[in-house]
């Protein structure tokens, strides 16, 4: 059964907010016993290359991705976008334009920090955890102020500052809904809803959310993943039956001392879904 194949179809490397190169990812996930593997980095391709060649010699089927960041009912919505051609012009521009705000938003709340709690010179730190620029993000942050003794870890960082309404929050406009989809669309890629489990929608923002990606050309979304427990395994099966979406299984790994789930720990996907691989087969490396 295709259910059964160990994928992990959803991590993160030094190109965004991880701290394993692609090289590395690709040899843990071989030793994990994963079979299919995808690096999805934040609103970013740069590391596509290196992980296709990376899983070629340690024998890995491979997937292109990314995780697009976007703005949904006030709230960021993570899409996943997996088998798309990552020279194709719209997804390279839309990437880059996303991108774009990052550094500003990062300096406001290095500002925020300062003038609330303050801490100085968090943006600067926050910097040397960064391989680009570019893709600064709160997890670079979090992990400055655990070096610099503010938290003790970086789930402290989260429960008290630069989350919203914690010192520290900025907002961030990211790209749309249809812009996101469109992009992996528009490259022969699959978009799947990242962790839906995750999000602090109401019932209706997250129905409308789901109704939305699937009439703009959606395809699937994660089911077993390293934010939900058992009650979201059976709910977005459910989802995937009733929105007509392919299931997928990525454990979000940032890093051997964060990450509670590690690449290709996840249980597999149940038997009632169509796995989000088999859209894919044409696109596997």
């Amino acid at each position: 059964m295709t259910q059964f194949i160990n994928a992990d179809l959803h991590c993160h490397s030094i190109v965004s907010d991880g701290t394993l190169s692609p090289e590395a990812l690709a040899l843990r996930a071989k030793a994990n016993g994963v079979e299919l593997w995808a690096l999805t980095d934040h609103d970013e391709i740069g590391g596509q290359a290196r992980a296709m060649e990376a899983a070629r010699l340690a024998g890995l089927r491979y997937l292109t991705g990314t995780e697009i960041s976007v703005t949904f009912a006030g709230t960021t919505v993570h899409i996943v976008g997996l088998g798309m051609d990552h020279t194709h012009p719209a997804l390279v521009n839309g990437l880059r334009t996303t991108r774009g705000g990052r550094e500003m938003r990062a300096r406001a709340m290095s500002d925020d920090l300062l003038a609330r709690a303050g801490i100085p010179g968090v943006y600067e730190g926050a910097l040397k955890y960064v391989d680009n620029p570019e893709l600064i993000s709160r997890t670079h942050f979090a992990r400055y102020l655990v070096e610099a003794g503010v938290c003790k870890e970086t789930n402290e960082v989260f429960r008290k500052y630069i989350t919203e309404g914690k010192p520290g929050f900025v907002p961030h406009r990211w790209a749309s809904l249809r812009d996101a989809v469109g992009w992996i669309t528009e490259s022969g890629g699959v978009a799947v809803i990242a962790h839906p489990g995750r999000y602090k929608l109401t019932a209706n923002e997250e129905y409308a959310l789901f109704t939305e990606f699937k009439t703009l050309g959606g395809q699937g979304v994660e089911v077993m993943t390293g934010a939900h427990g058992q009650a979201d395994y059976v709910k977005y099966a459910e989802y995937c039956k009733e929105f007509g979406l392919a299931a997928s299984r990525g454990s979000d790994f940032h890093s051997p001392e964060e990450s509670h789930t590690d690449l290709g720990k996840l249980p597999y996907l149940p038997g009632s879904v169509t796995p989000v691989w088999e859209l894919l087969n044409s696109r596997i490396h």
